[in-house]
């Protein structure tokens, strides 16, 4: 079944046994108006066209509902963010960068997937599907952290790349839920969230001494690297 946005209640309705996805989609819609703790789980059935008894056929209560919502935009946020690192390609840096615009692409093209992942209050780790769906997608940013890792000049003190990893999507969740959301709630910036991000996580790498200039030989080997701003002084 087709979860195009602009389908109408007919077309969800319950027919033909598609019971299931007419109320991921029903819920789907009430998140994009109510938010995850905004609507019961008969305003859900209502929206399907079916009884509110319906649901219950697939669904124990409305969190697992909503965790199954969640799971498809944790699937989806992989997706797209294993394309966006393909595997380091042309250079680290440029790579991560891409991860960085992929990720506030998703909080501003899907704000009701991203609102069930990290707003809906689901213990995901009482759920071993939507926690699997959810690491799965985290080990993207967390591959990253480590190919970024690998940058560090030999006996440079550096953080874990775990560490990095956390701190760097700690960076790219703010972003997003701040300025980068496709819902009313996102903020105004004098910028765009992309560059803000940029900014924000290319002054991380160098403050701990990471080289950020994706151009060749810019730097000598026993030189400071020159970031984007110049070389530091």
């Amino acid at each position: 079944m087709s979860w195009r946005k602009d389908q109408g209640r007919a077309e969800r309705g319950y027919h033909h046994g598609n019971l299931k996805e007419a109320l991921l989609q029903a819920a789907l819609d009430l998140i994009s108006k109510k938010g995850p703790a905004g609507f019961t789980f008969a305003d859900a059935a209502r929206m399907a066209g079916v009884s509110p008894a319906a649901p219950y056929r697939h669904f124990r209560d409305r969190d697992e509902l909503i965790a199954s919502i969640a799971q498809r935009g944790f699937e989806q946020f992989e997706s797209l963010l294993t394309q966006a690192w393909d595997d380091g390609r042309p250079d680290t840096v440029t790579a991560f960068e891409r991860v960085g615009k992929a990720y506030l692409a998703f909080a501003r093209e899907e704000p009701a997937f991203y609102s069930a992942m990290f707003e809906s209050g689901l213990p995901v780790d009482s759920n071993p599907t939507l926690m699997a769906a959810s690491e799965r997608a985290f080990a993207i940013i967390r591959a990253a952290a480590e190919r970024l890792a690998a940058l560090a000049p030999p006996g440079m003190p550096r953080p874990p790349a775990m560490m990095m990893a956390l701190h760097i999507w700690a960076m790219s969740h703010g972003v997003a839920s701040l300025f980068g959301r496709g819902d009313a709630a996102r903020r105004k910036l004098p910028m765009s969230p992309e560059d803000l991000l940029e900014a924000e996580v290319l002054i991380y790498l160098r403050g701990l001494g990471f080289p950020t200039d994706r151009r060749p030989g810019t730097a000598a080997a026993d030189d400071k690297p020159a970031g984007p701003w110049g070389k530091p002084k």
